[in-house]
């Protein structure tokens, strides 16, 4: 009985050495500043305004760029949609050997219904595509300007 109990107690005194042991490496590594080995280039704030702006321009020229993919992606999907649709409309037509039946005018109307709401979707989209590269590249004004005074 005395063993389990010196056994539990040197398990909980150990694991708090190892925590305070863990703590105190943790609060030194920072402490000497591991984390910046490079510390001269930060007592000059100019050098790194200079790759911050390097840096600004690189984002805003990425974001139109991704913008750009991403428009001409929706614009891509917009048209496989439409001509799925009109596809499909022209198998409903064939089936009913074209006599202008109920199923082959509700294909139809389904048809261009598909169409227009792929393009209304796809003019949400890119508008949502635009909206969050204008927030980036104005996101990205702001810190430069921050920085600069």
């Amino acid at each position: 009985m005395t063993l389990n109990y010196l056994t539990n107690w040197l398990s909980t005194v150990g694991r708090f050495l190892a925590t305070t042991l863990l703590c105190v490496s943790a609060i030194a590594f920072v402490w000497q500043g591991a984390f910046f080995p490079n510390t001269p280039a930060m007592a000059d704030p100019a050098a790194n305004l200079i790759a911050s702006t390097d840096l600004g321009d690189q984002i805003q020229g990425k974001a139109s760029e991704d913008a750009g993919r991403a428009k001409g992606f929706i614009q891509d999907t917009k048209e496989q949609l439409k001509r799925t649709a009109k596809k499909n409309a022209n198998r409903v037509e064939q089936a009913t050997d074209g006599n202008g039946s109920y199923v082959e005018r509700k294909a139809k109307r389904d048809a261009a219904r598909i169409g227009r709401r792929a393009d209304e979707d796809a003019a949400r989209t890119k508008s949502a595509v635009d909206k969050t590269k204008n927030t980036v590249e104005r996101t990205v004004d702001n810190i430069k300007d921050a920085f600069s005074k």
